[in-house]
């Protein structure tokens, strides 16, 4: 994910001021309100430090501003859907690893760790009667909103086939289940219209999850 242009190398810290000056906020206040060392706020408002999404999405929260807004004047592009669906099918964490470290607005280490909290939650949602209806009469619908845009799409068809296959066994289900959750119901951990890696958290998710299964022993 590249800088757009040099000019808006300062948008993003010009931005901050105009909006704490708006709510009447310090950046100390905003440093409270954030949970984010004041000096890392400074920083990025004077263009000595490149926010990444966890810093933005703190500022759209505090500072009552979209995401996608903040984004863009942080110089990132925002999704060419034509250059997503080009990506093709990536084959590797590694792989994922090394754009999402090369965009600069994602810490690969944090993204994935967050993502990996998410699995938790929805491996246990997986094994309740509303998780199984979701999976079971919602994953084709959602394959069809997203246009089968991503790298994750052909993996994420096999493992619903899998997953409502009788014979598979219930353990395996689960950790299918979980990949599964989170692609229907858009977690996000990575804002989908950001280029070029909207849904490359869903595709750690599935990596993730054939990880676990070849670990024990599951093949997919």
């Amino acid at each position: 994910m590249e800088k757009l242009d040099q000019s808006k190398e300062h948008q993003i810290g010009d931005l901050i001021k105009h909006l704490l000056k708006k709510h009447s906020l310090s950046m100390r206040k905003l440093s409270s309100l954030c949970g984010m060392d004041t000096a890392t706020i400074s920083r990025i408002v004077n263009g000595k430090q490149q926010p990444k999404l966890i810093h933005l999405k703190q500022f759209s929260e505090h500072l009552d501003i979209s995401l996608d807004k903040l984004i863009e004047a942080s110089g990132y592009d925002i999704v060419d859907e034509k250059k997503e669906r080009d990506m093709g099918i990536l084959n590797s964490l590694d792989e994922i690893g090394k754009i999402l470290g090369n965009s600069k607005l994602f810490d690969p280490q944090i993204t994935t760790a967050l993502i990996e909290q998410e699995l938790v939650k929805y491996e246990q949602y997986a094994q309740t009667e509303e998780g199984h209806r979701m999976i079971c009469h919602e994953f084709t619908a959602k394959v069809n909103q997203v246009n089968g845009v991503g790298p994750f799409i052909e993996h994420l068809k096999e493992m619903h086939m899998r997953y409502c296959d009788e014979n598979t066994p219930s353990n395996y289900r689960t950790l299918l289940g979980s990949a599964l959750l989170y692609f229907i119901l858009s977690a996000d951990i990575i804002p989908d219209y950001i280029f070029p890696v909207g849904y490359l958290d869903d595709a750690i998710a599935v990596y993730l999850v054939l990880d676990r299964l070849n670990q024990k022993g599951y093949t997919a």
